[in-house]
């Protein structure tokens, strides 16, 4: 018996949360503006902006002009991070070990939900629409691939099911257009190329040799093959995150010295919760919400878990400087957190191999950021020679040296 997996799609999502839903988006020809300082493309845009030739990641200027009545809308990064988390825990809710995609994107198996919902994939697709709360296409078929292909011919009234097993799966997959190919981050860039080969549907692609498929694009045209063929790589759910934020109101427009000094306020108060139970931070995310309209939103891995304010401040004040534009208010949020501290021991505490790969790391570090001259070692040439000079010369630094 076959896995099913059910995909869940919210088409636009992401300007349907900076737009305030997607009845706004049904008044005019909408799109997401670019933001101050980035590259000046269009993002996701409406159906209505669709009909005018308009695509996403077309310059500003070009899509203006194919249609001047585009209204341009703010991005919201951190609004759509907050519905879309909300949106997974909603499916979490039913039962559902969820793997998320991009927003808007999520699957999950159907088979262990079976008896829950009534026992059958019907009660499945019932319960995870009652879950969502909102219009989403929803697609069920053998493989992840293979249920995107089908949410995305599905309707908002009606879900799309490919019953059966890897054979229908193919079968069902070959008039498509391989452009669905673009809707997975690796394969993203393979449509164009493909159709530029006269490789215009996921069947013609599947028909293909996979030697010639890799010749010509690699592991990504490797993976593209066995999408077409129906197959796909095993789900992998995410961890439940555990929502820990602090968020500051700014009185005034923020920015330098006063958007620093919140900044180590949000940190102290995030690092003296309770529920952080002495565990360190292994990444954390820094939102902003802009006097202009729309939101900023930045994730930020350290290097090692931290539990110092110090260090965790001077690691965040550098991306204060990629804000686009002035702050009236300033957020915090951890993203995944560290062993505890108790675990983090001193160097010299360390074993050799550990300590010797902790300098090692040190030293890449040290030059990347100046050069390959930051690390240097005294090697001794003429340790009698009456000249200083000719004592000892500076040769790079080399670990186990």
């Amino acid at each position: 018996m076959f896995v099913f997996v059910v995909c869940v799609l919210l088409p636009r999502f992401e300007l349907a949360v900076a737009a305030g839903g997607h009845a706004a988006l049904l008044r005019e020809p909408a799109a997401l503006a670019p933001l101050p300082g980035a590259t000046q493309a269009v993002g996701e845009i409406s159906a209505a902006a669709e009909a005018f030739g308009v695509r996403r990641g077309m310059p500003l200027g070009e899509a203006l002009a194919r249609c001047p009545r585009l209204a341009l809308v703010p991005p919201d990064p951190a609004g759509v991070a907050e519905a879309w988390e909300d949106l997974l825990g909603r499916l979490e809710g039913m039962g559902a070990l969820v793997a998320p995609g991009r927003p808007g994107l999520a699957c999950f198996a159907a088979d262990g939900l079976r008896r829950l919902h009534g026992g059958g994939l019907d009660g499945v697709l019932g319960a995870a629409r009652r879950a969502l709360g909102r219009p989403a296409r929803l697609g069920a078929g053998p493989a992840a691939f293979c249920a995107l292909a089908a949410a995305v011919r599905a309707r908002v009234v009606r879900p799309e099911v490919v019953r059966g097993g890897g054979a229908e799966a193919r079968a069902y997959l070959a008039p498509l257009t391989v452009r669905l190919l673009a809707l997975r981050e690796r394969t993203a860039g393979l449509p164009s190329p493909l159709e530029r080969l006269g490789v215009r549907t996921l069947g013609e692609l599947a028909a293909l040799s996979r030697d010639a498929v890799a010749d010509r694009f690699g592991a990504d045209g490797v993976h593209a093959h066995r999408l077409a063929r129906g197959r796909d790589d095993p789900l992998v759910p995410r961890r439940p995150p555990e929502r820990l934020r602090e968020s500051l109101e700014l009185p005034e427009a923020g920015s330098g010295p006063a958007l620093e000094h919140a900044l180590g306020l949000l940190v102290d108060r995030l690092v003296a919760r309770r529920e952080r139970r002495g565990r360190t931070l292994r990444a954390v995310a820094l939102s902003a919400r802009l006097v202009e309209g729309g939101t900023w939103r930045e994730r930020v891995t350290f290097r090692e878990p931290l539990a110092d304010p110090e260090r965790m401040r001077l690691a965040l004040a550098l991306r204060l400087g990629l804000l686009p534009a002035p702050a009236d208010a300033l957020r915090l949020e951890v993203e995944s957190f560290g062993p505890p501290v108790t675990d983090q021991r001193p160097l010299l505490d360390e074993a050799a191999a550990a300590r010797e790969a902790r300098l090692r790391l040190a030293v890449g570090q040290a030059r990347a950021l100046a050069g390959v001259d930051a690390a240097l070692r005294v090697v001794e040439v003429e340790a009698d020679s009456r000249v200083p000079e000719r004592r000892a010369l500076l040769a790079p630094f080399e670990s186990g040296e």
